[in-house]
């Protein structure tokens, strides 16, 4: 029995946005619908980005310590920090020791942020332009880094030619997905139904990803007083 020998199958987001719109219960008629719709899926990755569902975008990065300085700058496309070791190399052995994630407030409470020795403790600062890294103690040594895992940003739509920013296995819950939000505006009779078939699909999805992931992901943490 012949089989295509290809695995690569995906929807670039003019097809996600058509399959979406016919399962609301309308085809599209203007651009403002694929307007629409691209605006809609952006938010509908900003949700799953909210709940935390996106451990394909798990990056591992190091970042140089400087002596004397104690304010470091995660990459561009980093929306949050996980985990932290301060890594130490000599000749071709390395050691990573972890550190501890603190809260802006016991971060505030520390009464001399420049004492100076090796950092134990770090503090993620999320801007809206950046994500910057607080660590405690100030390095009084170079030739040592931070080793962290990182939460890239899901990308944007961009162009309806482009692929989503998503793994295969997210393609059904995220036509699910845009359905359901487009039928909040267009079919509201149809919400309720595509609701339950996005969660669906979408828990499907999250068991997949977290079963084959071996990424050690630790939940967002939220600290009274912030």
């Amino acid at each position: 029995m012949a089989t295509s020998g290809t695995t690569d199958f995906n929807l670039n987001i003019d097809r996600v946005i058509e399959r979406a719109y016919r399962r609301a219960g309308r085809s599209m008629r203007t651009g403002y619908d694929l307007e629409a719709a691209r605006d809609n899926l952006n938010l509908l990755f900003s949700e799953w980005a909210n709940r935390g569902y996106k451990l394909w975008k798990v990056q591992n990065t190091t970042t140089n310590l400087t002596s004397g300085t104690n304010i470091y700058t995660a990459p561009s496309d980093a929306d949050d920090v996980l985990e932290m070791t301060f890594r130490q190399t000599s000749g071709s052995n390395t050691t990573d020791t972890t550190m501890e994630k603190i809260s802006r407030s016991e971060y505030q409470n520390i009464p001399n942020k420049d004492t100076t020795g090796t950092p134990t403790q770090y503090y993620i600062q999320r801007n809206l332009s950046n994500v910057q890294i607080y660590v405690y103690l100030t390095p009084d040594t170079t030739d040592t880094q931070l080793n962290y895992w990182y939460v890239q940003r899901i990308q944007d739509v961009g162009a309806y030619t482009n692929t989503p920013d998503a793994p295969f296995r997210f393609l059904p819950c995220m036509v699910s997905g845009l359905a359901y939000y487009l039928s909040q505006e267009i079919n509201p009779a149809l919400s309720a139904e595509l609701e339950r078939r996005y969660e669906s699909e979408l828990a499907r999805a999250i068991t997949e990803d977290s079963q084959s992931s071996s990424v050690n992901i630790v939940p967002k943490q939220f600290y009274a007083g912030i």
